[in-house]
């Protein structure tokens, strides 16, 4: 049997219900959820997620959510949030998590439009967001508050305590009603929604199936040789796809370990406490902790840093010829394998690094330095590539076939191909059921042969890698009628440690100029370590010595790019983007329209005179 005929197989006829029964009744004394902001809390075994998910599920049911009607969360990640979840796609419902970012106006649009008549909020946090838009939201019955201290006096609120112990009563009066509920469940029906972050457009809804999840869900494990049962860490939004992926289908699917993070900022703190088999990072978490390790090795002393060093030239040339798709030759490797165990192991161990087996990237290219830099401390990262509407992952690299700089080859039983101008078409199990209209019903979003436009430009080697361009929407066309593709500028001006951030503009400009923000954490730390004092961001920003080093980082972004790429001016920023200040989305990719609209100006000057 191929692997791809495996991977239809085992996905064939499941549902994630069927699922978490079956976890409940094989593996029900393994451990399932585990929060890591509650010590005292014990973990869930699978057995104890199944009751609290049929409690909560009978609860939900008794307001009156249906089969087919969404729900909306708005929640860090904690246990509760993925009960509650769950509880709702057992009853044939479509929970969609919202991003925590979200503004008030933001929010009113999702909820209207999913028609929503139940929300889901972790606190006070959450409810200062919503309250604004309450009396705006025609369709919501009822608002569950996980903290009870956070809870308002209003009829429309209920405490997740509450709605539990109700639901608990109802499931031992009848437990065969759940039951009844999670059969009539069938693989093609809706699992979950997510609206797109919106960096192109109104955010859309995008409906996926139970059959998506668990095919996706297969298929990754089956490319990597997972064993059952891993551990993960749960810390980016669960609006994200690869986090739904690989903290609530991936985990059902093998029966693993999740430990829930709500502040994803703590992560690094995390990892020695857990250990983690699976790691999923975008960019900025493993650029973040590339350049901890070099300010590490900065500061040490010769005698220690010295042999790290060697090791890491050592590991990566081993890596750099399996890149090439050449064999290590036996010495080299023999050298390989004592020299990590000796020198490496110990640096990983204490990272929390020790354990993996997965370590992957997605959301935007990893700049090739800290790819291969991570490499060289045994931490070898497969990028792939996907989107909302693929379910996650289309294409990855893995241990036994990858090739940096590309986001590997397509999954089992997914197919991708190129469309005549460049962009990228993929047809498979992975993709979605389609958009949510207002009224409920689902647009396919495929041709008549099943193809889904991503909206990304791209290439497909001899050998099958697919390598992403850009997003067809952000190419740069300058005035000479130069395509070109600014992630990869912006990419390769973010590999110094000062930049936060970079956004490359030039749409119908001469030639290619550039907004640079400092790094929040490495700037201070950069200028401290060179007797720079700055009490913020802004005083950094026109240092002498901070202005020489950007140019320095630019010259030699340049240096890798064609002379119709390279940065002829650039201005740095006084102030860091975010989420909450409006030119990230959610998952850190560029709002390019906010950017070019909000620093019009600064962009003019860079063209002027």
């Amino acid at each position: 049997m191929t692997t791809q005929q495996s991977v239809a197989a085992r996905a064939e006829g499941q549902t994630i219900a069927r699922l978490l029964r079956r976890n409940a009744t094989e593996f029900g004394d393994l451990p399932a959820l585990t929060s890591l902001d509650e010590p005292d809390s014990p973990t869930l075994s699978w057995a104890q997620v199944r009751d609290h998910v049929a409690a909560v599920a009978r609860g939900l049911d008794d307001l009156g959510l249906r089969a087919g009607q969404r729900m909306m969360i708005m929640s860090p990640n904690r246990p509760e949030h993925l009960i509650v979840d769950l509880a709702a796609a057992n009853l044939g419902a479509i929970p969609c998590t919202a991003y925590l970012t979200l503004s008030s106006e933001q929010i009113r649009y999702v909820v209207n439009h999913s028609s929503a008549p139940i929300a889901v909020l972790a606190g006070a946090d959450e409810l200062a967001r919503w309250q604004p838009v309450l009396d705006e939201l025609p369709a919501l019955r009822h608002i569950i508050v996980f903290d009870a201290d956070a809870t308002p006096d209003d009829r429309r609120f209920l405490t997740y305590a509450d709605l539990r112990e109700r639901g608990a009563a109802l499931h031992a009066e009848s437990p065969h009603t759940f039951e009844r509920l999670t059969d009539a469940i069938e693989p093609d029906d809706p699992l979950a929604m997510i609206y797109t972050s919106g960096t192109t457009g109104t955010p859309k809804g995008v409906v996926l199936s139970h059959h998506n999840a668990i095919y996706e869900s297969v298929a990754v494990e089956a490319l990597h040789g997972a064993p059952p049962h891993l551990s993960n860490i749960s810390y980016l939004p669960l609006a994200h796809i690869a986090e739904r992926v690989l903290s609530i289908y991936l985990p059902i699917v093998r029966a693993g370990h999740v430990h829930t993070l709500a502040d994803p900022s703590g992560v690094a703190a995390a990892l020695p406490r857990v250990r983690p088999e699976m790691f999923f990072g975008v960019p900025r978490v493993w650029e973040k902790l590339a350049t901890g390790l070099k300010a590490m090795l900065a500061g040490m002393p010769e005698e220690r840093s010295k042999p790290l060093l060697d090791a890491n030239a050592l590991l990566r040339k081993g890596y750099e010829l399996r890149n090439a798709g050449k064999e290590v030759p036996p010495e080299l490797a023999d050298r390989i394998a004592e020299t990590d165990r000796a020198v490496l192991a110990p640096v990983r161990e204490l990272l929390g690094l020790d354990k993996l087996v997965i370590a992957s990237s997605g959301a935007a290219a990893l700049p090739g330095e800290v790819l291969h830099f991570l490499a060289g401390f045994g931490v070898e990262i497969h990028e792939l590539w996907g989107l909302s509407e693929t379910t996650g992952a289309v294409t990855s690299n893995h241990a036994g076939a990858f090739r940096a700089g590309s986001v590997g080859k397509p999954i089992a039983g997914v197919e991708v191909t190129t469309a005549d101008d460049g962009e990228l078409l993929v047809r498979g199990p992975v993709v979605f059921l389609g958009y949510l209209r207002e009224d409920g019903s689902i647009e396919s979003a495929t041709d008549a042969d099943g193809w889904f436009a991503t909206g990304d430009i791209g290439s497909i080697d001899e050998d099958g890698f697919v390598t992403i361009t850009d997003r067809k929407k952000e190419l740069i066309i300058t005035s000479g009628g130069k395509n070109i593709a600014p992630t990869r500028i912006e990419g390769l001006l973010k590999e110094h440690p000062l930049i936060g951030a970079a956004a490359a503009i030039g749409d119908n400009r001469p030639y290619v100029t550039a907004l640079l923000v400092l790094d929040e954490e490495m700037a201070p730390a950069w200028a401290a370590a060179r007797g720079i004092e700055a009490d913020d961001l802004a005083t950094l920003a026109e240092h002498p010595d901070v202005r020489a080093e950007i140019q320095r980082a630019v010259d030699a972004a340049n240096e890798r790019l064609a002379r119709v790429e390279q940065v002829k001016r650039y201005h740095v920023l006084a102030r860091a983007w975010t989420p909450e200040s409006g030119e990230l989305t959610p998952t850190l990719k560029l709002k390019r329209r906010i950017i070019t609209s909000r620093y019009r100006s600064d962009i003019e000057a860079l063209y002027a005179g």
